[in-house]
């Protein structure tokens, strides 16, 4: 890693630190700490989805246009303010406007920096950097979690006041360490006189390989990430008895394995054909969802329901291990020169839709109807694989394994040298 990336990972890491001190908190801070309720507490959660989908289409033209750095420095400040705001806001009002301020940030600091890293890699260590983003992530979440935890006091607001503080002295530091990066210039759109302001959409929507995976991208975070909070863990809570210390168990089994399998894995994901990776992990999720409908639809005791849960959340940090070294390359490689700071905003909008919509969904289905719950995402899981598969097809075999474009160069250089050889004999 150069400079530049060893400081874009640190701010990754930095700013999962920072989110892992308040988010898992956030709902007992609006509804218990400030007396607020639970309603506006649920406002507050929605609020941060909304943000993000209003600002990202907007991010991705300025990323374009103004390059990922100054747009990943307003997100920042723009964070911190809304971090700082929210743990002094005592009224509805400025809580969710706080809230609102703070969710626009964080959405737009993930295709900021997605673009960074493309800028900053080639082909060849794109899927490494990937990897140690996500890597970094799933830590600082878990130790700024864990750290978190022992700071707040549901009595006292003044400790809450301290957590969101920390986190907005997370944003600014991160805003020192990411103004001294130097980031390779990257070719940029300029608008062209007579031409649509809306072409970088159209482009990226004229681009069949690019829909199928947002299509894709929909499933993956739909079926998973948006269940863990919500659905999941209402199924497990209601049908198969899992007590909130397993579920705190079953959430640190899921990083554990992310943070343990992450690099052994990559070396099996960079030899693979990328639509092969997608599929294999909705197989992978596929068995994780049938555990968990053993766990509250068996007849087990409740030490194997237990155990088979916590082995639900396991087995989809494995998928995810698999995936982070995955996706977000292959998105960079199907975006057109000076455009991967749209494509990656793109991307970070469905993801954040899916992750909008999965616990509307899931929530309800999980807590009352729970052989439909399990049913249907297991077909979810299947689906991935299936439209993982169509994809493969959409793809070059470049975009769709990496390694071949290397293991022709090295053909290449050696083919002089072959002919030499032979020439000599």
């Amino acid at each position: 890693m150069g400079a530049a990336m060893r400081r874009i990972h640190v701010g990754n890491a930095l700013s999962a630190f920072g989110l892992g001190f308040t988010v898992p908190y956030l709902y007992v801070y609006v509804a218990q700490v400030r007396g607020l309720g639970s309603m506006t507490a649920g406002l507050v959660l929605a609020v941060f989805a909304v943000a993000a989908l209003i600002v990202l289409p907007f991010a991705g033209r300025a990323i374009v246009r103004r390059g990922p750095l100054p747009v990943l420095l307003a997100a920042l400040v723009t964070a911190a303010l809304g971090a700082l705001s929210l743990g002094l806001s005592a009224s509805a009002a400025t809580v969710l406007l706080s809230a609102a301020a703070l969710g626009a940030g964080q959405a737009v600091m993930q295709p900021a920096l997605a673009t960074m890293i493309v800028d900053c890699s080639t082909s060849e260590t794109r899927s490494r950097a990937f990897a140690m983003q996500f890597f970094l992530q799933n830590l600082g979440l878990g130790v700024g979690g864990l750290i978190g935890g022992h700071l707040v006091d549901t009595t006292s607001a003044s400790s809450f006041t301290l957590l969101f503080a920390i986190e907005a002295a997370m944003f600014l530091v991160l805003v020192a360490v990411m103004a001294t990066v130097r980031v390779p210039r990257a070719p940029r759109v300029e608008a062209v006189p007579g031409q649509a302001s809306g072409s970088g959409w159209k482009q990226l929507l004229g681009n069949r390989a690019m829909v199928q995976l947002c299509v894709l991208g929909f499933v993956l975070f739909f079926a998973c990430y948006g269940q863990f909070e919500s659905g999941l863990s209402a199924y497990g809570v209601e049908a198969a008895g899992i007590t909130t210390s397993a579920l705190g168990t079953a959430l640190a089994a899921n990083t554990l394995m992310i943070v343990v399998a992450q690099f052994a894995v990559l070396k099996f994901v960079e030899r693979r054909k990328r639509s092969r990776v997608i599929a294999a992990v909705g197989l992978i999720w596929a068995v994780a969802w049938a555990v968990a409908g053993y766990a509250g639809l068996g007849h087990g005791s409740q030490t194997m329901a237990t155990a088979a849960f916590i082995s639900t959340y396991a087995l989809f940090g494995l998928g995810e291990a698999m995936l982070s070294p995955t996706l977000a390359p292959l998105v960079a490689d199907l975006a057109p020169t000076g455009l991967a700071g749209q494509y990656n905003s793109a991307f970070a909008l469905v993801k954040q839709l899916a992750l909008a919509i999965g616990p509307a969904v899931g929530g309800p289905l999980g807590a009352s109807l729970h052989a439909p719950y399990i049913v249907a995402f297991l077909l979810f899981s299947l689906g991935i694989t299936v439209l993982a598969v169509r994809l493969g097809r959409q793809l070059t075999d470049v975009q769709n394994q990496p390694s071949l474009a290397r293991s022709r160069v090295v053909t290449q250089g050696r083919a002089p040298a072959d002919t030499v050889a032979a020439a000599e004999a």
